[in-house]
């Protein structure tokens, strides 16, 4: 007997993510779509063979959907994921979670009453590269982290979206929240909760609209760029950029400094893993490509949410891993008042 998923919103992100790894997923029967523009619905569910619902409510009410994606805009996770736990479904939320702590904060009580699994889509943690340097930051092969530098930046959502426009609700701050900050830096601040088993506490960071115009030309309503010195509760420090305005390749590279050596993560196309030592020696893995807007590969997010609900075991990524990241992101844009 396989599980039938729901989703909601039919954007970039189900189309190009979500849906094609449910599709691929042995344990999924069938997907569902809902869309509050009824034709994207029915284009997604037509190109994966699934159905399509007129209101969110089909999704909720139907007792044969066992889990849903949430894949709505940022400002509709708190509203969508609290139905969808509270009417009894798993739910796999896209991030950021919330837009601030307080509507995450309701999430996470629907899950808590609910007693429903809740993951979050924080996707760098199933990279092999990232997994590989955990293992070894793990296993204090090169001795204690000192420092860290983190970067992730493309040429911005209008490019990726599903309309390929000015328009898109990434740039709109009562939809997106925190631009780029919530988009990219919220992948990359969860990184460093998960490779250094630690969470940043300390915050300074300047962010500015710098370059992205909306579709009437004017200056965008959030940030398009974030540049940022963070200390962590263990005492790491550490910098972060990130962009929608890198006008050339995507930069998604990490580099983690200890006390033997250099950890450097996806800044080399083929050794997707190098280690530098202190004493010379350079030790190179090839570990695969990391996910871009404009080369798709699986992700591993999709078959983890559907493992921990056939197993029944805790997800990957909890609602409170994204809490933690979220109230960084909090401080982060809090630099600008």
């Amino acid at each position: 007997m396989g599980i039938k998923v729901g989703i909601i919103g039919c954007g970039s992100i189900t189309k190009f993510r979500h849906a094609p790894e449910y599709k691929a997923n042995p344990h999924v029967d069938e997907i569902v779509f809902f869309d509050r523009n009824p034709d994207r619905a029915e284009a997604l569910a037509k190109e994966f063979t699934g159905r399509a619902v007129k209101t969110v409510g089909e999704l909720y009410k139907d007792p044969t959907i066992t889990a849903i994606s949430d894949c709505s805009s940022n400002d509709a996770h708190h509203i969508y994921s609290s139905n969808a736990l509270l009417n009894g479904k798993h739910v796999l939320c896209e991030k950021p979670l919330a837009i601030n702590v307080e509507c995450a904060e309701i999430i996470l009580e629907a899950q808590r009453k609910s007693g429903k699994k809740l993951m979050v889509d924080h996707n760098q943690r199933f990279a092999k590269a990232h997994q590989k340097a955990k293992e070894i930051i793990e296993k204090k092969e090169l001795g204690e982290v000192l420092t860290f530098k983190t970067a992730f930046g493309h040429q911005g959502p209008e490019s990726w979206g599903v309309n390929k426009s000015n328009a898109t609700w990434f740039f709109k701050k009562n939809r997106s929240h925190s631009g780029v900050a919530g988009d990219l830096g919220i992948h990359k601040i969860d990184l460093i909760h998960y490779l250094l088993d630690d969470e940043v506490e300390d915050v300074h960071a300047f962010l500015g609209a710098l370059d992205k115009v909306d579709e009437n030309g004017q200056p965008i309503e959030v940030c398009d760029n974030v540049v940022c010195a963070l200390k962590t509760k263990k005492g790491r420090l550490g910098t972060a950029s990130f962009s929608w305005t890198y006008y050339g390749s995507e930069d998604n590279s990490t580099t983690i400094y200890c006390q033997k050596g250099i950890i450097k993560i996806y800044h080399h196309s083929v050794n997707q893993l190098i280690i530098e030592t202190k004493d010379g020696e350079v030790i190179k893995y090839e570990l695969g490509n990391i996910q871009t807007n404009d080369h798709q590969t699986k992700s591993g997010v999709i078959d983890a949410f559907i493992d921990s609900i056939i197993h029944d075991k805790e997800p990957p990524v909890t609602g409170s891993h994204a809490l933690a990241t979220l109230k960084v992101i909090e401080k982060i844009l809090a630099c600008k008042e």
